[in-house]
């Protein structure tokens, strides 16, 4: 239970006010008037349980799914209890030494700490250090580290420059051949009905062979999104890089799910990024449930295959493959989305963990039926997979090196 604060005492609209500023210097959208709402609220409800407390500022202060986690992190760093008794005990016992292994930081507690601590940190006088001189031949620049960051621990200014580097983000359009043709220069190969329609107009009299080749076409690029609790983290990060797609590729199709399938390709197209995932948002009912993989496919396939897969699509599906359901119509609905397209990419964000094994049911359903198995967390693996849209399929991740595993584990 939250201690009840007299009316006219403390000051507990001051923290409010403080809280909404880490709250904005984390990322989060907040303007005076939702600040004024949160002091209402909560002297509306009065002050009762922490649950009820969390419900109060989470319904004024959060207006997009993907906000969700930053402010669950800031609202326990912020509003935890002091427990000076317990810590001062704590501090006076002795400790042995911590030789656990650390813990990852959790989804935006990077965010969370800078807004927190940003100002404190900057305030702290300059430090004299010596001058070491390093040889750095063997070392890795700060760039590269920042496109081998996980975008889950990206602080706010680093999301923003993550960004800025996907919509500078260079695509390899890859192109593929018909069963049309087009006139041609080239004397290759001829064109029987043009060579006749020209003699036509001369009579007969001048007969000048006219010649033809195969018409060439970028593929349809459809991407189906997994937008449930457990990809919550990644959500807009991708949805930034598929507006960059749609800008600089014709012919994209994007597609999100979770319990239901909802088709965003009309809101993708609008030129400002932060106006089309807006519209997405509103579009999308299920944003942050549950995964229904298998009966999602199912609904692809039945009611949107035959209008977009055509003429040789390329099919980027992005999931954890963390299925609920039973697996048996996961991996027939698959396999009926494999066959139907010409190269089928799963990008799944829990490679980004060393040595993955594929020991989830749903993961293990799906590997056999797709072309390649990529990582989808960082700024370097995006850059990776806009390279191989437009080559062939990479042996670097053949799913079949995880099929072996799987053997393995069986």
């Amino acid at each position: 239970m939250v201690p009840p604060v007299p009316p006219g005492e403390g000051r507990f609209a001051d923290n409010i006010v403080f809280f909404a500023r880490t709250l904005r210097k984390a990322g989060l959208k907040i303007g005076p008037a939702s600040i004024a709402d949160a002091i209402e609220a909560v002297e509306a409800i009065g002050m009762g349980s922490r649950e009820e407390f969390h419900a109060a500022l989470f319904s004024i202060f959060v207006k997009r799914h993907e906000d969700k986690p930053v402010f669950d992190e800031a609202f326990r760093l912020f509003w935890r209890s002091r427990d000076l008794v317990e810590k001062m005990i704590a501090m006076m016992s002795p400790r042995a030494p911590d030789n656990r292994e650390k813990e990852k930081a959790k989804a935006g507690e990077t965010r969370v700490s800078d807004a927190l601590l940003g100002d404190q940190r900057g305030n702290k006088p300059p430090r004299e250090e010596p001058d070491i001189e390093i040889d750095a031949r063997f070392t890795t620049s700060g760039n590269e580290v920042f496109r081998r960051m996980d975008f889950a621990q990206m602080s706010a200014p680093e999301i923003a420059l993550a960004k800025k580097e996907l919509s500078r983000l260079q695509l390899s359009l890859d192109t593929v051949r018909t069963r049309r043709f087009r006139p041609s220069h080239v004397h290759r190969l001829v064109d029987p009905r043009a060579t006749m329609r020209s003699a036509l107009r001369t009579g007969g009299s001048l007969i000048l062979p006219r010649y033809r080749e195969q018409k060439e076409i970028r593929p349809p690029l459809v991407v189906l999104a997994d937008i449930s609790g457990s990809m919550s983290q990644y959500t807009r990060i991708f949805l930034h890089f598929l507006h960059a797609l749609t800008e600089r590729r014709r012919r994209v199709h994007t597609f999100l799910f979770g319990t239901r399938l909802t088709n965003v390709t009309r809101q993708m197209r609008h030129k400002d990024p932060d106006e089309a995932l807006d519209e997405c948002a509103a579009a999308v009912k299920d944003w942050s449930g549950g995964t229904r993989i298998g009966e999602t496919l199912k609904d692809f396939n039945r009611l949107w295959a035959r209008r977009v897969l055509g003429q040789g699509a390329l099919v980027l599906l992005i999931t954890d493959g963390l299925e609920r359901e039973g697996i048996e119509l996961l991996s027939a609905e698959i396999d009926r989305l494999h066959r139907s397209c010409r190269r089928l990419i799963w990008l799944n964000p829990l490679l980004r963990f060393e040595g993955f094994e594929p020991r989830a049911r749903g993961v293990r359903a799906m590997l056999p039926h797709v072309d390649e198995f990529r990582p989808v967390h960082n700024l370097s693996s995006l850059s990776d997979l806009a390279a191989a849209l437009g080559t062939g399929n990479s042996s670097t991740y053949d799913p079949r090196r995880y099929l072996d595993r799987m053997r393995g584990l069986a």
